[in-house]
């Protein structure tokens, strides 16, 4: 991909984490930059060198500069890196110095990212990656987002245009003998055996969720009947009081969320109100959103009162895929099996008994909903919407009695759905959402 570079302003920010710390970095880039060094730094080290030298003058630090020449940089354009010290006063009076040079100003969020978009040294998708992997909490969101920013993703896209360009091509060159019914066939057949195995190869993509469930987190509900010891529960695995535990029936009113690491893996579990019949205006509200949320998740784990059963969960989650559990296993009876034959793992929120066994089943299903860290998978509602705009595209080619003019259409708007992820054909419009997300010195 290659973009023209601009001439604009040069900008600065603090690009490492607020202080106090023991080192700050604070970037540079634009036209401006290497007579930003040589005011404030005594002139540009060599190129990738880190040399250490006064900054500002008189001396404000003395610490690492960094030069990079454009268009060997992150944005493609001049840039530095400024290291010094991490106090607030010195990160503060070296940007302040910095904006003392003309034609400087302090940088928008994301701006340097956008620059290396613009200047052709990133894509979209890999853009994206980039702010997952600033954001990633988990072993596995780090793999996946770093296989991204990578270009994981562009590659994907990329080889499924480079295959639309090519029936369009073809569908083109049957255009210019459309007379010639032995050509044009020929020209059909051709474009056809391309375009069938890239809309299975699409289809097959958008009925994976794996790299969404990677990204955002496998989304599990704890439900069961009141007083079953959901919160407890809920407290043991997320190592922490985060509900409400009580004797009282009804005591947890509305869902609470807590993000988890399990085993590298991003989990985000979800306490929800006592399931039961007959309740007020506020807890039956509770009630509402528990099977709600419930519903909507991507496991359920059933817990109930192993003193008092109650077996089966309500109709609307009897089918949902869920882990089912039998709580206070320290003083409940040997049963664990429903009259249905359903298998109950016990446990004891209290002694901790059966929940080493629950982790691992909750693990393992992690595991197998999750795509594996790395895989060119689908990661954002974006990326879903254009791919569903580029199959439905490729859908009325192939099932739709079209004229050859309507076939190389349909083909020119998927090609075109397709070059909107990585930004190979116009996307203004979703540029300021997208660089929005990053902090103010990416």
């Amino acid at each position: 991909m290659e973009r023209k570079i601009v001439d604009q302003e040069t900008i600065v920010a603090p690009a490492s984490g607020t202080g106090p710390a023991a080192v700050a970095v604070i970037r540079v880039s634009g036209p401006s930059t290497r007579a930003v060094l040589e005011a404030l730094c005594g002139g540009a080290p060599e190129p990738r060198q880190a040399a250490l030298r006064d900054i500002g003058s008189p001396a404000i630090d003395r610490g690492l500069v960094l030069w990079f020449p454009g268009p060997a940089s992150f944005t493609g354009e001049d840039m530095a890196e400024l290291q010094v010290h991490g106090s607030r006063a010195v990160v503060e009076a070296v940007v302040e110095a910095v904006l003392g040079a003309d034609g400087t100003r302090l940088a928008e969020a994301g701006e340097f990212a956008r620059r290396a978009f613009e200047n052709g040294k990133l894509d979209l998708t890999e853009v994206e990656g980039l702010a997952d992997l600033i954001n990633a909490e988990t072993e596995a969101q780090r793999r996946q987002a770093l296989a991204q920013s990578g270009g994981s993703l562009r590659r994907l896209y990329e080889g499924w245009r480079s295959e639309l360009l090519t029936a369009q091509a073809l569908t083109e060159a049957g255009l210019d003998f459309a007379d010639e019914a032995d050509v044009s066939g020929d020209v059909s057949d051709k474009t056809k055996a391309i375009v069938m195995p890239l809309l299975e190869s699409i289809s097959q993509r958008l009925n994976d969720r794996s790299g969404e469930r990677l990204r955002h987190g496998l989304r599990i509900v704890i439900a069961g009947p009141p007083n079953a010891g959901k919160s407890s529960l809920m407290n043991v695995l997320a190592k922490r009081d985060v509900a409400i535990v009580s004797e009282e029936a009804g005591t947890t009113r509305d869902v609470i969320e807590v993000h988890l690491d399990l085993g590298g893996l991003p989990v985000i579990l979800a306490d929800t109100a006592g399931i039961r019949e007959g309740t007020g205006a506020i807890e039956g509200e509770g009630v509402r959103r528990a099977l709600s949320r419930a519903e909507d998740a991507d496991l359920v784990l059933w817990v109930i009162d192993g003193t008092n059963p109650v077996w089966t969960p309500p109709a609307p989650l009897d089918a949902r895929v869920r882990v089912n559990t039998l709580n206070k296993s320290d003083i409940s009876s040997q049963v664990r099996t429903s009259s249905k034959g359903e298998e109950f793992l016990p446990i004891s929120a209290k002694t901790g008994d059966g929940l080493d066994a629950l982790i691992a089943r909750l693990e393992q299903i992690a595991r197998a909903e999750i795509a594996p860290p790395g895989q060119a998978a689908i990661t954002r509602t974006r990326h879903r919407v254009e791919l569903v705009s580029s199959r439905d595209a490729l859908k009325r080619f192939v099932n739709h009695d079209l004229g050859p003019e309507l076939k190389a259409e349909e083909l020119r708007i998927a090609a075109r759905h397709l070059g909107r992820l990585t930004g190979l054909i116009d996307v203004e419009e979703v540029l300021g959402a997208i660089f929005s997300e990053f902090c103010i010195g990416k």
